[in-house]
């Protein structure tokens, strides 16, 4: 009986454990079922608009600018050499690295010693030729003398001769007498031809100690030089570098003591492309002079300067490209030769050009365009210069159209757009308000409760509806979450 008994109620225990499997299993395909056959939720589709920013293509005028980068130098430097080596006895207290020295300034002395002795001996030696043209000279009046007192006694041995033979014709004299007068006649033309030979000699030594006495001036002229270049003076106003000598030094001919520059006249030596320096041509291919601004950043202080463009480089040089151009500034306080600074070059004008944002033009040289209904069209341009970060562009046929100023890859043809212009502030439009009846208002208030928003939302969403007038937006919002 014990075991009839367990078993009923196993048996009961059973039936009733399967009764609720099947009461659960309907109840779980009736929620299936009808979740099933529940119309889906529609949400309102809007299309996207995307806020941009956009300018105006207005047509002008502009001057690019080229950038380079330069180094100043002096136009007028000079080295600053001894002639003549010796004992440094004498320096200006501006002979120093950085002094300032003026026009026509003593900046160092060597022992003249040396100098002045071979100056008193060419002096001596310039007295000897002098004496010498002097004596040549005094000769040559004595042998012309001498000369004329031959020709006199020439000229009277011939009228002896004519005598004796003026006799000898009328029979009075003998022919021993004319043998006399014609040998002694003989013998005093061959004393003038003797005179005049001593005539030519005394000149041509005139000639000689002329000579002489050139050299010798020469040579004075060269040892007061010499003694000059003992002292070194100043060849213009300037700022001297690289001093090397003191007071008490030694320095050998030719050597170079120091560098004198004028740090006045300045030109500014820089490097461009070939692309640029062909820029700077005119139409017959000759290099303008275009201005150029220099600027150099000094701890936080900018020095900047104005100049022209003068001349280029004869050649590229070794491993070099582009062109080396000069240009020659006006006033430059604070530069000097050797600043590394930034040079800005104007080119020839642009007419009918654009100056953007470089984010406004494509790789391809085209803009996004705002046509019709504020939807993006594409527009090519031409792509002239860049100047940092903006670009020239020519206008062509889109002037005065509006573009978008900064591209992204969400923006392309056919996308409808917000433009904001520059310098002009959107005032934010303000929102419908409308009343809620109480069912509407309870429905919505509901709906909040029950959703799974964080509680700081949920009060504040509750809070707007509880007012009297309450945003169409926010309505709208809430009641496209319900699915009515």
């Amino acid at each position: 009986m014990r075991f009839l008994r367990r078993s009923l109620i196993g048996i009961f225990l059973l039936a009733v454990t399967l009764a609720l499997l099947a009461w659960a299993g309907s109840l779980v395909r009736g929620s299936v079922v009808a979740r099933m056959n529940e119309e889906p939720r529609s949400f309102p589709q809007r299309e996207r608009v995307l806020a941009v920013n956009v300018v105006t293509l207005e047509a002008q005028t502009l001057t690019p600018e080229l950038t380079a980068f330069g180094e100043l130098r002096s136009q007028r430097t000079l080295d600053l050499r001894s002639v003549t080596g010796g004992t440094v006895l004498e320096a200006s207290e501006a002979l120093q690295e950085g002094g300032t020295v003026t026009e026509g300034q003593l900046l160092l002395r060597i022992d003249p010693v040396e100098a002045e002795a071979a100056r008193d001996r060419v002096r001596a030696d310039l007295q000897d030729a002098q004496a010498e043209l002097r004596d040549a000279q005094r000769s040559v009046l004595l042998d012309q003398d001498e000369l004329r007192a031959a020709e006199a006694q020439a000229a009277l041995r011939d009228q002896a001769l004519a005598r004796a033979r003026d006799l000898a014709a009328r029979g009075v004299g003998t022919a021993a007498a004319i043998e006399t007068a014609e040998l002694a006649a003989s013998s005093a033309q061959a004393a003038v031809l003797t005179r005049r030979q001593a005539v030519a000699s005394a000149q041509a030594r005139i000639d000689q100690a002329t000579t002489r006495l050139a050299r010798a001036q020469i040579s004075m002229a060269e040892a007061e030089r010499d003694l000059a270049d003992t002292q070194v003076f100043a060849a213009f106003d300037g700022t001297l570098a690289d001093v090397t000598i003191s007071p008490g030094g030694r320095v050998t001919p030719n050597e170079r003591f120091a560098q004198l520059v004028d740090p006045t006249r300045l030109e500014v030596a820089f490097r461009v492309s070939t692309s640029q320096y062909a820029r700077l041509l005119d139409g017959n291919g000759t290099l303008i002079n275009a201005p150029v601004s220099v600027a150099l950043d000094v701890a936080g202080v900018n020095l900047a300067a104005t100049g022209q463009i003068t001349r280029e480089g004869a050649r590229v040089g070794d491993g070099q490209t582009g062109r080396l151009l000069f240009a020659q500034l006006e006033a430059a306080p604070g530069f000097r030769p050797g600043d590394f600074v930034t040079v800005s070059i104007k080119e020839p004008a642009l007419t009918q050009v654009v100056r953007l944002p470089a984010t406004a033009v494509g790789p391809d040289e085209t803009v996004l365009v705002v046509g019709a209904e504020d939807r993006l069209e594409v527009g090519q341009v031409r792509l002239l210069r860049r100047q940092g970060d903006d670009v020239i562009i020519s206008v062509g046929e889109l002037n005065g159209a509006t573009i978008v100023a900064e591209r992204s890859p969400l923006l392309g043809a056919g996308i409808k757009v917000r433009p904001i212009r520059p310098g002009v502030v959107e005032q934010p439009e303000q929102p419908e308000m409308i009343a809620l009846d109480p069912d509407r208002r309870a429905k919505l208030v509901s709906f909040v409760t029950d959703s799974r928003m964080p509680d700081e939302v949920k009060a504040r969403i509750i809070g707007q509806l509880e007012k009297d007038e309450v945003s169409s937006e926010t309505v709208a919002r809430l009641e496209s979450r319900m699915g009515s």
